[in-house]
């Protein structure tokens, strides 16, 4: 079933190179969010970028060829054990800030990949949802001992994990908690792929096999800003929340009393409506917003930026971006390595308008059901490549 919003629009033929102009990894919206190509047709058209260089991939061509393969052939086989009223199939909830996982469950269950033959399968999806777990009262150890059971019990009842010693399968996690947990499981998170919501090299996150899944705080406390008016947007750079890491704390020390930088070390309570939505115009009234590393994750404060039209300013040595094989991420955003914290403020006041509203046109949302070029999607094509490394 389509959004309602993609019924009332009439969405004409368009090119390959069109289709990817609203295109960003990160911003996200649920049931009845835009389509993507009316997005696409409310950006004035002298903010379109013609030519080559500003396509946010690495290669258009490799990419449409294996996106298009994908769409085709590709195929999940979704383990049917497990009792649906304990830890399996279904996750806690599609809200707050684990959202992507309980959207990943549903997506797939709803996309034309589920296969329910699994010779026909290329990989297979271990439906086990740690934050579900967690939600559930669950201690670390509990889980380990849960995950542990459960892959086992798969390992003895089919032979499929035996034939790659699992690398053709996968799981998905986004609680921190969920990912401390499968570690404890060492067959688990040597051969299989782990798509999770918090990619730090120094946590085990291994890019060749393992994928990114963009995180988000879902639902989001104010509409998106689909608007290219960048007047109101008088700060130039915004960051709030705790100083949890060693950038974070230099962050806050460095620039806390800086009139053009907007640093605040707060935490807000995501339950109080009133402080979200006050924290929530700061992102609406910034033209970038930093992601430093730290907790929680890099994503979810992407997903936020991009949603309110702030540019991200990532802010990490560490983290694996989501997509970032895929995307030249330097087309939506500014890379910057941890050491720059202290040269952030002339960094980005260097950065020209118009490459300012380059970096704010670049937009993706994920969908459900999800569509063509939508996040899921994204993440199911990141599976697809990995899925050749695979030897039988």
């Amino acid at each position: 079933m389509m959004s309602p919003i993609f019924n009332r629009v009439a969405i004409p033929r368009i090119r390959y190179r069109d289709r990817i102009l609203c295109f960003y990894i990160i911003s996200i919206s649920f049931c009845s969010s835009m389509p993507l190509l009316w997005f696409k047709s409310h950006i004035p058209q002298e903010l379109y970028p013609d030519d080559q260089e500003d396509s946010i991939y690495h290669s258009e061509e490799v990419f449409n060829l294996n996106y298009a393969k994908m769409e085709r052939e590709f195929k999940v086989f979704v383990y049917p054990d497990g009792d649906p009223n304990t830890y399996y199939q279904t996750p806690r909830k599609l809200t707050g800030k684990y959202a992507s996982e309980g959207l990943f469950f549903k997506n797939i269950k709803e996309s034309r990949f589920l296969t329910n033959d699994p010779k026909n399968a290329h990989l297979f999806f271990i439906p086990i949802s740690c934050h579900k777990m967690r939600g559930k009262g669950a201690n670390y150890m509990e889980m380990t001992s849960i995950v542990k059971k459960y892959v086992e019990e798969l390992i003895n009842k089919y032979p499929y994990w035996n034939r790659t010693l699992g690398a053709d399968h996968f799981f998905v996690v986004c609680h921190d908690i969920g990912v401390k947990a499968t570690e404890g499981v060492p067959l688990l998170v040597k051969n299989s792929i782990r798509v999770v919501c918090s990619p730090r090299y120094d946590s085990g996150y291994i890019p060749h096999k393992d994928v990114a899944l963009p995180q988000i705080l879902y639902p989001f406390a104010l509409p998106p800003d689909v608007k290219f008016d960048l007047t109101n947007r008088s700060s130039l750079a915004f960051w709030a929340g705790h100083r949890n890491s060693k950038v974070r704390e230099e962050l806050a020390s460095t620039w806390k009393n800086d009139r053009e930088l907007d640093i605040q070390n707060a935490h807000v309570d995501t339950t109080n409506g009133s402080a979200l939505v006050s924290l929530m115009l700061k992102f609406k009234t910034s033209k970038f917003c930093i992601c430093p590393a730290g907790a929680p994750a890099i994503t979810v404060r992407i997903a936020d930026s991009i949603h309110y039209g702030c540019v991200p300013v990532m802010l990490s040595d560490y983290n694996d971006l989501p997509f970032n094989n895929v995307l030249n991420c330097s087309k939506f955003a500014v890379i910057l390595k941890e050491a720059d914290v202290f040269q952030i403020k002339q960094i980005l006041k260097a950065i020209s308008t118009s490459k300012f509203r380059k970096l704010h046109m670049n937009t993706i949302k994920w969908n459900s059901p999800p569509i063509k070029y939508d996040a899921f999607h994204m993440v199911m094509y990141e599976l697809w490549l990995r899925h050749y490394l695979i030897k039988y």
